[in-house]
């Protein structure tokens, strides 16, 4: 289930948790107000929809997604960081069970980070990061290998891929292709699918119209795409540069320009 922040900033019981009850994997955006850390379950960290240990580095914790202006090297930074935050995170050992419960286990115990708090952790490769400052008094994150994750932890935030990760934002991505599929699918210039648009009845018969209609419309697509695949491949046998679209509309740099041309002397 791919959802925007409008749909994640709802109340769990009303949005994620009947989700996940139905077996849905949620990727979302999460709302700016859900971002960051959020409290703590047994003396574990929760950030972002996952649990970590109470010794991760603040800056780890409160990684957002990156903007749209980012760079090469914008990315690269972001996507090293968000790797980084990984390796604290309490990572699950079993999947949820009929009522919601899983549970996790401690990242030194894992294998991921050194913490001195877990001798046999210290023997790990020195190219995994170090717990430097692990808490006096030791929560039960600490003291267990194991915990149990009720339902109820990260409700609202929880879900299929680390957020804002690499991972999470290619898959997250995808809702781009999905919205566009359903603007052209609706499009009454192609395939009209608004109240009205048939007067059949049942959820059957409804189904069925719906996607014949989607076959429809990925068919005129594909004979759109091969149509220009074509065309390009005939251009660059007579010589010419891939066909480009138009500027629809003009820019501020035109606008100064036509002014400019058009000043006094």
């Amino acid at each position: 289930m791919l959802a925007d922040t409008g749909y994640a900033h709802r109340i769990a019981a009303h949005w994620a948790l009947p989700l996940r009850a139905l077996g849905a994997n949620i990727v979302t955006d999460l709302h700016p107000y859900d971002r960051g850390p959020k409290g703590t379950f047994a003396g574990a960290i929760a950030s972002n929809g996952n649990l970590y240990c109470p010794a991760t580095p603040q800056a780890l914790l409160e990684l957002s997604p990156l903007a749209r202006s980012a760079t090469t090297d914008d990315i690269k930074a972001h996507d090293q960081m968000t790797a980084e935050a990984s390796r604290y995170k309490l990572g699950r050992i079993s999947a949820d069970d009929q009522d919601g419960y899983h549970r996790v286990a401690c990242p030194a115990e894992m294998g991921k980070v050194r913490c001195p708090l877990r001798e046999e952790s210290l023997g790990l490769s020195h190219q995994r990061p170090e717990v430097t400052g692990p808490p006096d008094h030791q929560p039960r994150c600490c003291t267990q290998r194991t915990i149990t994750v009720p339902p109820e932890v990260a409700a609202k935030t929880a879900q299929k891929h680390d957020y804002p990760s690499a991972v999470h934002r290619h898959s997250y991505a995808r809702r781009t292709a999905v919205e566009r599929t359903f603007s052209t699918t609706k499009d009454r210039a192609s395939n009209d699918m608004t109240r009205g648009w048939c007067r059949v009845m049942g959820v059957t018969a409804i189904s069925l119209f719906v996607a014949a209609t989607f076959v429809v419309r990925n068919q005129r697509i594909i004979d759109s795409f091969e149509a220009r695949q074509a065309e390009d491949r005939r251009r660059i046998d007579a010589g010419l540069p891939p066909k480009t679209r138009k500027r629809r509309r003009k820019t501020l740099g035109d606008l100064v320009g036509a002014a400019a041309a058009s000043a006094p002397p």
